[in-house]
């Protein structure tokens, strides 16, 4: 399985970002996918993620600012992110698994916010 993120970067606050994740190895469609990040000296956290039937849960620090969507044509999973704040700086993983237990990981990719 490999998952392979993109799309990260620097951006002032209040800029928007979008990340993309392609995944292979799996049949993409069955599976659940999230995007979690890691800042500095702070514990892995779950910022959004997206089921195999498109349900979706966000991490309440990003409800209406991120939105996950997934193109299982593209076997891809996005991540837009509007309005970024300094907080928000951090590396994004890309994560898949099953019922909502995610056991694959990406090699994750840095986005910095100045303020």
């Amino acid at each position: 399985v490999q998952l392979q993120a993109s799309g990260g970067g620097l951006v002032q606050a209040g800029e928007s970002l979008r990340l993309s994740c392609i995944a292979s190895g799996i049949i993409f469609s069955r599976y659940d996918m999230g995007w979690y990040r890691q800042a500095p000296g702070k514990q892995r956290e779950l910022v959004a993620l997206i089921t195999s039937g498109y349900s979706t849960n966000y991490a309440d620090s990003v409800k209406g600012r991120f939105a996950i969507s997934r193109d299982n044509a593209k076997n891809t999973v996005y991540l837009e992110m509007n309005s970024l704040k300094p907080e928000d700086t951090a590396v994004y993983y890309c994560s898949s698994g099953r019922s909502r237990q995610f056991s694959y990981w990406g090699q994750g990719t840095q986005v910095t916010v100045s303020s």
